[in-house]
């Protein structure tokens, strides 16, 4: 089964949150919709702008951690080389 880690924004792109999931369209639908406790909800972070696809979870895991250290202007470069304008993409994979 396919696993993902995902990029989650809110509306001025001014905080990330950086995320892994087996159900990408499930988990981005609950970050959307508020529908648990925690920092996307809390800072409205309800736009999926960048994502990656891994056919192991244990490889999304690893690339989650490394992402989450990585310095800002280089996860800013990462979402704009994949989505340029930051869209939200979550009508693209449902």
């Amino acid at each position: 089964m396919d696993s993902y880690v995902y990029i989650m924004s809110n509306v001025s792109n001014s905080t990330l949150y950086i995320g892994v999931t087996s159900d990408l369209v499930k988990r981005t639908y609950e970050h959307k919709n508020s529908l648990s406790e925690g920092f996307t909800k809390k800072y409205n972070l309800h736009k999926l702008v960048f994502y990656e696809i891994h056919s192991e979870i244990s490889e999304a895991i690893h690339r989650e951690k490394q992402l989450k250290f990585w310095k800002r202007e280089w996860k800013n470069k990462l979402v704009e080389d994949f989505n340029p304008n930051w869209n939200d993409l979550y009508e693209t994979i449902v």
